[in-house]
């Protein structure tokens, strides 16, 4: 079982960049496929990137497309999300997530089975 523990989330104006860490403990991060998630108040949680067990596959939602990306460090046991040009419509609380079906790429929340406990991105306007 691995846990998930994400950071750098905070408050930022339109326009400004943030970069999410997702820490993992207790298993070796290589033993996943993994994924970013957000759930905005009074919204279902949305799918927003995920990225193969060993980086060389990834997925993107249309909205974030062309500003976000999504890594992993294997060897550190973390996952990024880099958000460049932050909208305010990108403000949510952001989950990291980890699918023991190594090889898949999903964009289904319940595909994953363990998750973070959140970090809070505002973006002002």
């Amino acid at each position: 079982q691995v846990q998930l523990v994400e950071s750098g989330g905070g408050l930022v104006h339109t326009g400004d960049s943030l970069r999410l860490s997702c820490a993992a403990s207790g298993r070796t991060l290589s033993s996943y496929a993994m994924g970013w998630f957000r759930q905005a108040p009074g919204k279902e949680r949305e799918f927003v990137a995920c990225i193969s067990w060993g980086g060389a596959r990834s997925n993107y939602a249309d909205s974030v497309k062309g500003r976000f990306t999504i890594s992993r460090d294997n060897a550190k046991n973390t996952m990024y999300l880099q958000m460049n040009s932050l909208k305010p419509e990108d403000t949510a609380v952001y989950y990291c997530a980890a699918d023991a079906s190594k090889y898949s790429i999903s964009t289904i929340v319940h595909d994953y089975d363990y998750w973070g406990q959140g970090t809070q991105v505002t973006v002002s306007s």
